[in-house]
């Protein structure tokens, strides 16, 4: 058998397509690598959207922003003095793992709620606020970095 140049092209190709699916079927196989969809139920969350603009619009019944910083007991939110009572939960979101995924009820403390640093891992967070006040619904988000 001759060896010549359309041999060794049909060799390299094979080994090329053969390298290709080796990682294709690792990546689909092995758990290590999780690609998931954001949130798991993707549609029925799309279907809520309006909501959650009309939410975000009702922050304008505060006088004030929402503000958040870092500080050494973990990340603080800061909300404008109110008349009425405050409402609801605080969910941290991380994109690249669902696992640290955590919700807090929304207990303020003068005004501050403060997330506790041993629960934030370095990296980004999307902080998400769920309140009713004065019998609205309203939402606050953030993408922070910790």
């Amino acid at each position: 058998m001759k060896f010549n140049w359309g041999t060794g092209l049909v060799i390299g190709m094979c080994c090329f397509i053969g390298f290709i699916m080796f990682f294709v079927i690792k990546m689909s196989t092995d758990k290590k690598y999780e690609h998931d969809l954001v949130v798991e139920d993707y549609y029925g969350k799309e279907l809520h959207f309006q909501q959650e603009i009309d939410a975000e619009k009702n922050l304008s019944l505060f006088s004030e922003e929402i503000t958040g910083k870092k500080t050494t007991k973990g990340y603080e939110l800061t909300f404008p003095k109110t008349r009425g009572a405050i409402n609801g939960t605080v969910s941290l979101y991380r994109p690249s793992n669902k696992k640290l995924d955590f919700t807090i009820p929304l207990k303020l403390s003068e005004g501050k709620i403060v997330i506790p640093k041993e629960q934030l891992i370095d990296g980004r967070w999307d902080i998400s606020v769920e309140m009713t006040y004065q019998g609205k619904e309203v939402l606050f988000k953030k993408s922070i970095t910790y």
